[in-house]
């Protein structure tokens, strides 16, 4: 039992011995050689421009996003223009033309004296709106009323200030009555 515990002892003192100091302070050495011999090469910064400030005068100039320029320009371009589509300006405006088409809501339909009329609420009011009347603020004429919606053509300028055609509808609108 004593040779295995003396064959035991020299085996540890090999793997010690192994794990010495020989190669890595070589290693470290060459290190040591190496960051003393290499110099970083850095470009100096450039100076740094004058600035010059700019004073910018924004009350005497003309503000480029004023909404009020863009309707100026619009409206010129409309009075000038030959469209089909451009709605009369001049005409007297009917009173559910005040109102637009999202507060409106179609809630029945009727018939007298053979014309179908929509019910359409707005707010808590009914009103009763028939083919050929004028409505939303779209300049807006209703061309259809059926038993389930209103149809309804506008006249709209788009980006470029053009009057085109629109249709939408206002659908029925049903109520559950809950108890």
């Amino acid at each position: 039992m004593s040779g295995r515990i003396v064959i035991g002892a020299v085996m540890a003192t090999l793997l010690l011995a192994g794990c010495g100091d020989s190669d890595v302070r070589e290693v470290r050495d060459w290190m040591e050689q190496v960051k003393r011999d290499t110099r970083p090469a850095v470009k100096p910064l450039p100076e740094p421009k004058d600035f010059l400030p700019y004073a910018y005068g924004a009350k005497e100039a003309v503000d480029p996003f004023d909404p009020n320029k863009l309707l100026g320009e619009l409206a010129r371009a409309a009075a000038t223009s030959n469209n089909p589509n451009q709605p009369d300006m001049q005409r007297p405006r009917e009173l559910l033309e005040t109102f637009p088409l999202d507060t409106m809501q179609m809630v029945g339909t009727m018939e007298k004296d053979g014309t179908r009329f929509a019910l359409l609420q707005i707010e808590r009011s009914l009103y009763r709106v028939k083919a050929g009347q004028r409505i939303g603020q779209n300049f807006g004429v209703v061309t259809h009323v059926a038993d389930d919606a209103v149809a309804i053509r506008e006249v709209v300028q788009d980006a470029a200030g053009e009057w085109t055609q629109r249709t939408t509808r206002l659908e029925l609108q049903i109520k559950e009555n809950r108890k």
